[in-house]
């Protein structure tokens, strides 16, 4: 071989037997997640409990969420039909005065 030149047929050929060797091991690893994933299917769950202060926040913080469904209609609608304009300024404005806000309650 000349200096410049490299043996390509060889290289090729290491490469597609490393390819087929990873393939095989590849099929061998998923046949044993699925076995994985058997074996874990008909084993028995877990119970979890949510205590009642849990649930009690929970309903909470639905209770005080107050949603606009005919605005969310409309706001959907201009989406799909591609109406909507995004009013950066005012979404600049907002971020701002909620970072001053923040700002101001860390400080005192």
């Amino acid at each position: 071989m000349k200096i410049g030149q490299s043996d390509y047929s060889a290289s090729i050929s290491q490469s597609n037997a490393a390819n087929a060797a990873k393939t095989e091991r590849n099929a061998n690893a998923s046949g044993t997640a699925n076995a994985a994933a058997t074996q874990t299917a008909r084993s028995p769950s877990v119970a979890v409990t949510v205590s009642t202060l849990a649930r009690g926040l929970e309903k909470a913080s639905r209770a005080g969420a107050d949603i606009d469904t005919q605005k969310v209609a409309s706001v959907k609608a201009s989406i799909e039909d591609g109406s909507y304009v995004v009013n950066a300024e005012a979404i600049a404005d907002k971020l701002l005065s909620n970072a001053q806000e923040m700002l101001t309650r860390t400080k005192s």
